[in-house]
């Protein structure tokens, strides 16, 4: 039966892809010269990336090669269809000097964004395991209710912990404890919701999330961003209380710890030091994951590194890598006008399509509410499994949830809970946009400079 369906995949793909094959060269032959073919309005790349995500969607024992399938179509697509894509510039960004020179934006490349999270992915996959084998989890039992409400609280410390650690990070250690306590049996709902939770803590600090950490640095005070926990709490609050009666049913928490166990401190010390060295690296270089293998190559003088997670990681890694460099391929060079609705719509967008991207439009677009946006971008995307990297990360422990059905009806709460979670923001604190970009005087060294003591309204032009 499963070489039946591997060959099923196998000529069902070569057919896909002959498709796609005759669609583009059809498109070659009635493209305009210097144009980028479109459907009507729509341009190509939004089709095959739609394509690609209902892939995903449909497909979910194949995820892996309809990401990898899906970028190399696209990419094909970019050489040959559109004239202004430079793959060099692309990755690894643009001249400095002579943007600032020339009026011109600065593209920054993609390169920082997809090491960095490859480097936190597996990093976090170590880390995972080294608390695993700490004997932590195991020790838990003895302090959690042994009712709904054990699983309660342990959503709500994986919402604390992620409010000054990477998601990431938040996710695997609330996933590593879950295997323990429930005995390998984790109902597909509450695994939503520690995603959800890991998403939720990020919401409201400038450290727990990639994309608030974005809105720092570009010139958001931490204090605009602050009131995002009060949407995310909201939340937390609702998909919590159904997500540990969900578990409760399936699966009651272990009641009492093992007494045998013996916990590696020495372990918890390298747990420590990685979560440490990822604040400080974040906050430095906005890089946390050289701070992970900082301290994972300092932790290898003291236990073995559980290297044998890596293989295993791989896979996931690859996939969100490619989904993440497909949104970053689209032609999104605009976004409606900022507003609350805006806001809103982007964070049901950010369930399958990356934050990092959409983040960066409405930071050079300005004049939101940055607290609500990091609110919807970050917590939307735990409404779909690959919708977030905590999400992607998570169900390399747990398989069975890399299903969008699935998903969507078992974890049916965290989409209600971000609805519930904005409308009390929106309703309590209102829209209250501010700006994140200055207006400062450039003082260009280059004689004759264009831009010479003219005021800019861009933050980082001073050189």
């Amino acid at each position: 039966m499963k070489n039946i369906l591997l060959r099923s995949t196998y000529y069902i793909s070569k057919r896909v892809l002959l498709l796609i094959l005759l669609f583009m060269l059809s498109l070659a032959v009635s493209a305009s010269s210097g144009k980028v073919p479109s459907v009507g309005p729509v341009r190509v790349e939004f089709i095959i990336f739609g394509l690609i995500l209902i892939g995903v969607a449909l497909l979910h024992k194949q995820t892996f090669w309809v990401a990898v399938i899906g970028l190399t179509v696209l990419l094909i697509f970019k050489f040959v269809f559109d004239p202004g894509f430079h793959f060099m510039e692309h990755v690894f960004g643009q001249n400095a000097i002579y943007d600032q020179l020339m009026h011109k934006n600065l593209r920054q490349g993609e390169w920082g964004i997809i090491l960095n999270l490859m480097g936190l992915l597996l990093g976090f996959a170590i880390l995972a395991k080294i608390f695993e084998e700490s004997g932590i989890p195991e020790i838990l039992p003895k302090f959690l209710p042994d009712d709904w409400r054990g699983p309660f609280v342990l959503l709500v410390f994986v919402c604390i912990i992620s409010s000054f650690l990477d998601n990431i990070a938040a996710a695997l250690i609330g996933g590593t404890i879950a295997i323990v306590v429930f005995k390998n049996r984790v109902h597909i709902g509450y695994i939503a919701a520690i995603v959800a939770a890991s998403n939720a803590g990020g919401s409201g600090s400038v450290v727990g999330d990639t994309t608030t950490t974005m809105m720092w640095i570009d010139g958001v005070s931490p204090l605009n961003v602050l009131h995002g926990f009060v949407a995310a709490l909201t939340a937390l609050l609702f998909f919590a209380w159904f997500a540990s009666h969900q578990q409760d049913k399936y699966q009651r928490i272990q009641k009492d710890a093992d007494p045998n166990v013996k916990v590696d401190w020495m372990k918890l010390v390298i747990v420590l030091l990685m979560l440490v060295g990822a604040i400080i690296s974040n906050f430095l270089y906005d890089m946390p994951a050289l701070g992970v293998w900082v301290a994972i190559l300092i932790g290898a003088a003291i236990r073995p590194v559980p290297w044998k997670e890596v293989p295993g990681a791989i896979k996931g890694i690859v996939f969100l890598l490619c989904l993440v460099s497909c949104a970053s391929l689209m032609p999104v060079e605009d976004l409606p006008n900022a507003s609350w609705v805006t806001a809103l719509a982007l964070g049901f967008v950010s369930a399958v399509f990356d934050n990092i991207p959409l983040t960066k439009l409405c930071l050079e677009q300005g004049h939101y509410d940055w607290g609500m946006l990091a609110y919807t971008v970050g917590f939307g995307g735990s409404m779909i499994w690959f919708g977030s990297s905590a999400g992607v990360a998570i169900t390399n422990k747990f398989p069975e949830a890399r299903h969008v059905g699935r998903w969507v009806k078992y974890g049916w709460h965290v989409a209600v809970a971000y609805i519930i979670g904005f409308s009390i923001l929106y309703f309590t604190l209102g829209w209250e946009p501010a700006d994140n970009r200055e207006h400062k005087i450039v003082n260009c060294p280059v004689p004759g400079c264009p831009m010479a003591n003219k005021h800019e309204v861009s933050k980082g032009l001073n050189y």
